[in-house]
């Protein structure tokens, strides 16, 4: 059985690779911004949304990185995965295809049902998670926690 302690730093790893994975694919839309629009007009999106996209990724990767605002960030993030598998991945099939949006909206969906974990901003800062309801269930994990 693995003790709760050790239970509350599991959303770490997956938090920082999924922050990574992100930045880096942020950040590239940024690179040539007059080209992303086109490609975001070319499957039918109004090329403007190619900056708050990019930034989306960029800050929510951030913040999923460090640990703040972690189910907000990765609510949108869900949004925008979802969005990008329908609109642009879907008809290539799973294999170099969708497979990395579905891994990224699973870790999303566990970040938003378990929170940033032991190891982040909230819980080591600011001492509460920055979500509606977050500050009674950080209590209760802290109350678990001591009860271990």
């Amino acid at each position: 059985m693995i003790p709760k302690k050790l239970l509350m730093f599991g959303p770490l790893p997956i938090r920082i690779i999924a922050g990574i994975t992100f930045i880096a694919h942020g950040l590239p839309k940024f690179e040539n911004i007059a080209e992303t629009q086109g490609f975001f007009g070319s499957i039918g999106l109004p090329p403007e949304l190619a900056l708050p996209i990019g930034l989306l990724e960029i800050i929510g990767g951030i913040f999923l990185l460090v640990g703040v605002v972690t189910r907000i960030a990765a609510a949108l993030l869900i949004i925008e995965m979802i969005g990008a598998t329908l609109l642009v991945k879907i008809s290539k099939g799973f294999v170099e295809g969708y497979e990395l949006e579905l891994l990224l909206i699973a870790i999303g969906i566990s970040l938003l049902l378990t929170g940033p974990g032991r190891i982040s901003i909230e819980w080591d800062i600011l001492k509460r998670e920055i979500f509606p309801r977050g500050r009674s269930i950080v209590r209760q994990q802290k109350e678990d926690v001591q009860r271990v």
